[in-house]
């Protein structure tokens, strides 16, 4: 899969500009995950995870829907609970 090729859904644009996460370490995370997790309640949906170095190594948490081509990001936030975990 090419992580060029992920369609944004309105909602992972809206928070990707509240958020101020930029969309190219979105499509860095999703090319190159540190951590895959499927989703607990949809199977449809993975959770990848990497550190963003432009941002001190923060992790990025990418949700996508991994059952459509080209992939649809559903959100995107720093998630504080993985820190030091990755």
């Amino acid at each position: 899969m090419e992580a060029s090729d992920a369609v944004f859904t309105k909602h992972a644009l809206d928070v990707l500009e509240e958020r101020e996460i930029e969309r190219r370490w979105v499509l860095q995370v999703v090319a190159h995950p540190e951590l895959l997790v499927l989703d607990a309640e949809d199977t449809e949906l993975l959770h990848v995870l990497a550190r963003v170095p432009d941002m001190g190594g923060r992790v990025l948490r990418v949700i996508y829907n991994r059952t459509v081509i080209p992939v649809r990001i559903i959100t995107a936030y720093f998630d504080r609970t993985m820190r030091w975990k990755l």
